[in-house]
């Protein structure tokens, strides 16, 4: 993720709300080394933290790029991907036992579960916009 957000939206202690479809999210270029097709730009919004958990909004632009995932539940917003589950954890059972890579669509509404460890390949042709609550 992009090291662009320096503070919560969504403060400790303070009952507020944010749009999170329409909210800012400053975008950078991904790594070259994470680059698989395209230009790709990302960039995230903190919104603050829950019993020491993470939550905010990421959005990823225009290419293909590989990640190597932390514990992450997160909600579409806007957009859409295409993500290869290129290796999973021993710990996290695979649905297709092939040995080959599973793929998962994700759009607005669509809920996920990503488990630390897992090597992923995101497809992004326009836009994904998601919240994310993750644990490092």
């Amino acid at each position: 993720m992009s090291a662009r957000a320096a503070e919560t939206e969504l403060p400790e202690g303070l009952n507020a709300v944010v749009r999170a479809a329409s909210v800012p999210v400053a975008l950078d270029a991904v790594a070259t080394d994470d680059v698989v097709a395209g230009s790709p730009e990302q960039g995230f919004v903190e919104l603050g933290s829950i019993a020491g958990v993470g939550a905010g909004i990421w959005e990823l632009r225009g290419g293909t790029v590989t990640d190597t995932e932390i514990d992450e539940l997160f909600v579409v917003l806007s957009g859409w991907a295409t993500i290869e589950l290129l290796s999973e954890p021993d710990t996290a059972p695979s649905l297709d036992r092939t040995g080959d890579p599973r793929t998962v669509e994700v759009g607005p509404g669509d809920v996920m579960r990503l488990v630390a460890g897992t090597r992923t390949k995101w497809t992004v042709p326009d836009h994904i916009r998601k919240i994310y609550i993750a644990a490092e």
